[in-house]
């Protein structure tokens, strides 16, 4: 039975539990004075649910006492308890044993002992899908009310209707918060799975309710906390503000999932996600890009604020929570370059050759398992079976998530080429270079040979593992200098290689690109 890895966090600190005694205003702050002299200043926000005569638990040796806060309010008339804490990731709905649902938020870095917030889904519901329902006379009013656009509305019409909405508000003045409501509607209905959650509360309100985005963030709630300490049961959301941050990079296109209507770019190694539409990244996209995305070779620009998210991974016969981002779809920006739309033609007719020329360059990959050969006897069988001239037969070795730039650096550089299962062979000016066209592998460098075709096929007859250990002399025999990792950032990848093959290196291509 496997379990799940969990953060037992650090010790309970002692507990100040103070009564307030005054509220006074200090600048963007209130200042609470308790009854032994001492004070608290909380935001202004927070100091609307404290009154004279209040208790305020917290621990007073934190760095940033404000982080967790247990209030005891004394009027009866009001919530009784209101606890505020970070939480890290927040669970899927699950039912409790009466059936009915409930969510429950880790609480980060707890000084009083709380580990979770117990979030039943009506709370949930209320706060984050039915929150426009307050107003008065929009008891029945739906977040696509809120746009302007109707259920049936797809991912560019939902992005059409806040560009009008927000224009219209403007138009009119309205105030911030009218303009964070649509915004926080559209965020909503822009992702599938909170869209599908939406719109089944809509036909039965006491269906699960998804945590938006899951967790990460401060959050406020009345409830009751158990006698133990170690769970608070909340009835009501009050706040909740994500952990959140701008970022900027450059993403390859061919790590995009395409949908019908929307499409998907997630990267394991960036640990972000963005949700894209045919608005926010203006191509004319649809599922059967899938097969040829592979090909593609461009890059395109993303900026984002990102909300902090998680995901659980089995590893090591334990699952472990993983730190995600994902874009916020209302506050994306995409920049494609400007030979996109050429770049895409030329994936898609090579996919096309791939599928019209498939007996013929499955020959070619049979002799390849057997034997190197150098691109100019490539290009001779490759006439004989009439492939067209501008066909890249290197290609065929590529893997769907192998980066262009690795190829294009070596191949600039290259003197002679040759293919060999599914590696490719480079003979530079000082040095030869073997490289897999493929995500996680390494670059191997050696020494020039006297001989570069007899070399060739001494390494053919090595194993990678023997080149590594030095088994048998292989290392020795064929000149191994040592191994440079993709990694992270290419251009990394690129500096360590050109030291390694003995270019001057240009020290600039040190600077990481942004995370």
């Amino acid at each position: 039975m496997s379990s799940v890895a969990t953060d037992p966090g650090p010790s309970p600190a002692p507990i100040v539990s103070q009564r307030v005694a005054d509220l006074q205003p200090e600048g963007s702050a209130i200042r609470c004075l308790f009854s032994d002299g001492t004070s608290l200043t909380i935001s202004r926000f927070l100091a609307g649910f404290v009154h004279v005569s209040d208790e305020i638990e917290f621990d007073s040796t934190a760095t940033d006492p404000n982080r967790e806060l247990h209030i005891l309010q004394s009027a009866s008339r009001r919530p009784r308890e209101i606890y505020s804490a970070l939480i890290g990731y927040v669970t899927q709905p699950k039912p409790d044993k009466r059936g009915q649902y409930f969510v429950r938020a880790a609480v980060t870095g707890s000084r009083l002992g709380a580990r979770h917030i117990h979030l039943p889904s009506a709370a949930v519901r209320d706060y984050f899908y039915f929150s426009n329902r307050r107003r008065p006379g929009c008891e029945e009013q739906t977040l696509f009310d809120l746009l302007g656009t109707v259920p049936s509305a797809g991912p560019v019409d939902l992005r059409l209707a806040l560009k009008v909405r927000l224009l219209e508000l403007q138009t009119d003045a309205a105030s911030k918060d009218r303009s964070r409501t649509v915004e926080r509607a559209f965020n909503l209905l822009a992702r599938p799975d909170l869209r599908s959650c939406y719109q089944a509360l809509l036909r039965d309100p006491d269906a699960p309710a998804l945590f938006p985005y899951g967790g990460f963030g401060a959050l406020l709630v009345a409830g009751e906390l158990s006698q133990d300490r170690e769970t608070f049961f909340a009835k009501t959301i009050l706040s909740f503000l994500p952990d959140r941050r701008q970022r900027q990079f450059r993403a390859p296109l061919r790590k995009v999932e395409f949908f019908d209507g929307h499409a998907v770019y997630r990267d394991s190694r960036r640990k972000a996600e963005v949700i894209l539409d045919q608005i926010s990244l203006p191509l004319a996209f649809d599922p059967t890009w899938n097969q040829w995305r592979h090909l593609i070779s461009t890059k395109f620009g993303v900026e984002a604020t990102f909300v902090k998210s998680g995901k659980y991974r089995f590893r090591n016969g334990e699952w472990c929570l993983v730190d995600w981002e994902t874009a916020l779809p209302s506050r994306l920006r995409i920049i494609l370059p400007s030979d996109t739309q050429e770049v895409l033609a030329t994936a898609r007719k090579t996919y096309h050759r791939f599928g019209e020329f498939y007996d013929a360059i499955q020959n070619i990959r049979l002799r390849l398992e057997r034997e190197p050969l150098e691109r100019a006897e490539l290009t001779r069988m490759c006439d004989e079976c009439r492939i067209p001239s501008d066909f890249d037969i290197a290609q065929i070795s590529w893997k769907p998530d192998y980066d262009s730039f690795y190829y294009n650096q070596l191949r600039k550089r290259t003197r002679k080429l040759f293919l060999f299962r599914d590696e490719y062979i480079f003979e530079l000016e000082h040095a030869t270079v073997v490289e897999v066209p493929q995500q996680g592998h390494a670059t191997y460098v050696f020494s020039r040979p006297a001989n570069l075709d007899q070399w060739v096929r001494a390494y053919a007859r090595a194993a990678k593992d023997d080149i590594r250990q030095n088994r048998g002399n292989a290392a020795e025999q064929l000149g191994f200098l040592g191994r440079v990792m993709h990694g992270r950032n290419p251009r990394s990848w690129l500096r360590a290689l050109r030291a390694k093959i003995g270019e001057p290196v240009d020290y600039s291509l040190a600077v990481e690109e942004t995370p």
